[in-house]
């Protein structure tokens, strides 16, 4: 059997191997995919199976009654099987699900079904009995289906994780396979926009990806002929612009406590260089423990929130950062300013922030984010991508306060006696090191030997976006660049 068409998705290269094999295998087969809302989940199954046999999908509706939910069910089973309706139609979802396993159960046997659950925590409210019935749907019927292919999917990461891939009851072990379903990176954004007709440099890419992510969903609302300052201003910054109200229906759509998930999110933007949880938590006044814990875990899970380890640190150690393009963004420069958006007072908002102080630190972290992204691609560039690493980053204050601290932005610990520490500059042009700031760099790169007591061979790699201007001090101490176009490969 040949692989099937892939041409309408782009990038997922691994997630498509995945598929495949699910497509071609002989046995039943069960798959749970996650990842952050507006990634492209939805539309990766529905491209995939939509053609591939009996497929057959039903979205849970947010805040929707048990009884709603099951009647717009019954509707979809009877759009495909008519026979279905021959009977009552079900009153909760035990005969619901029993419904779909009748009808299937005529299906040519020789014919793929795909049944497709989408946003499955909607679906499986409290007290809706759907879990329940599925489990044992599953263990009872589902499971003895060779031509079965069954997909669960959702936006909310954690809920997904604990009840469906830890599932400790009748689901436990279930799964043949779970698909995280990540944003583009920068090279699939660009393939991404090309297959739509839209030609931008890869400056322009990376900035619009500064601002929105690699999130799927937002790049359809990119029009061709736009510069990325035009598209970010109509999008986020008049009153019709598809991401002025994003930003509340994102959280309040994910988590239930979206008001304290939103106060986590706004303190870890106010925290350029990160954060620890214990500071976090007292910064904000939310009490430690166990349900703290729960929101963390939930924002981390969902892709809003890394921990990133520090140097040498213990694990609990951790800096949380925020990851989300968009999320960064929204609190930056659109909450201060989102009732003047709505009333259109200002239309050239974001085409007047472009020379406005703040843009340089907005535009510095957010690229730093970029890079973490990006590590395949840096390791590649340095041609250590075979080369066992550990990541970190790594920060010293002394107890004098006439001793001045240091700061390495990104830290590549190499299993071949060797550390690059990375140097971060977001520039719109070649950078130059004068030799002041080499001075710096000497001294920065000597405070990290010293305080950490390594014996490695140390590298100084700079990431830069057009690299860096050749001249004394550069080629003294950098090592090696990781540019832009590298971050494309």
């Amino acid at each position: 059997m040949e692989e099937a068409t892939i041409e309408p998705i782009f990038g997922r290269e691994r997630e498509l191997k995945i598929l495949n094999r699910l497509l071609r295998s002989t046995k039943p087969e069960f798959l749970a995919v996650y990842g952050r809302r507006r990634v492209g989940k939805t539309y990766l199954i529905h491209q995939f199976f939509r053609d591939k046999g009996v497929y057959f999908s039903i979205t849970g509706s947010i805040n929707s009654s048990k009884k709603l939910q099951v009647r717009k069910f019954y509707r979809e089973l009877t759009s495909l099987f008519p026979s279905a309706g021959e009977v009552s139609a079900p009153k909760d979802w035990d005969e619901a699900l029993f419904a779909l396993k009748e009808a299937i159960s005529k299906v040519d046997p020789s014919q793929k079904v795909i049944l497709f659950f989408d946003e499955l925590p909607w679906l499986a409210s409290a007290r809706s009995g759907f879990l329940p019935a599925l489990e044992y749907m599953w263990n009872q019927h589902f499971s003895h289906m060779n031509n079965l292919i069954l997909i669960v999917c959702g936006s909310a990461a954690s809920w997904i994780i604990k009840k469906i891939i830890n599932n400790k009851g009748g689901l436990y072990g279930r799964l043949s396979e779970v698909i995280k379903l990540n944003a583009f990176t920068l090279g699939e954004t660009e393939q991404f926009l090309l297959s739509r007709h839209i030609k931008l440099s890869r400056k322009q890419i990376v900035e619009l990806y500064m601002s929105l992510g690699g999130i799927a969903k937002y790049l359809t609302y990119i029009l061709p002929g736009d510069s990325t300052a035009q598209t970010i201003n109509r999008l986020c910054f008049t009153p019709q612009g598809q991401l002025v109200g994003e930003f509340n229906n994102l959280y309040q759509s994910l988590f239930d406590d979206s008001q304290t998930h939103v106060r986590i999110i706004k303190g870890l933007s106010e925290k350029k260089n990160g954060i620890s949880q214990v500071e976090l938590l007292e910064k904000l006044h939310i009490p430690s423990g166990g349900h703290a814990s729960s929101i963390l875990e939930e924002l981390e899970e969902s892709g809003f929130v890394a921990a990133c380890p520090e140097f040498q640190k213990r694990t609990r150690d951790k800096k949380l950062w925020l990851i989300d393009e968009y999320s960064y963004f929204y609190m930056t420069w659109m909450e201060q300013v989102k009732g003047s958006i709505v009333l259109g007072r200002d239309s050239d908002y974001w085409l007047k922030m472009q020379n406005d102080p703040r843009w340089k630190a907005w535009s510095g972290y957010a690229f730093e984010s970029i890079c973490f992204k990006h590590i395949a691609q840096i390791k590649k560039t340095l041609g250590i991508a075979a080369v066992l690493t550990i990541d970190s980053q790594w920060s010293y204050r002394s107890e004098d306060k006439s001793e001045r601290g240091a700061q390495i932005d990104l830290i590549i610990d190499r299993r071949d006696d060797c550390i690059n520490l990375c140097e971060i500059k977001f520039h719109h042009g070649p950078f130059t090191i004068d030799q002041n700031y080499a001075k710096e760099l000497e001294r920065k790169i000597a405070v990290f030997r010293e305080q950490t007591k390594v014996s490695k061979t140390l590298f100084l790699t700079f990431i830069t976006p057009f690299g860096l201007h050749k001249n004394e001090y550069s080629t003294e101490l950098v090592n090696s660049e990781v540019t832009l176009n590298d971050f494309f490969i």
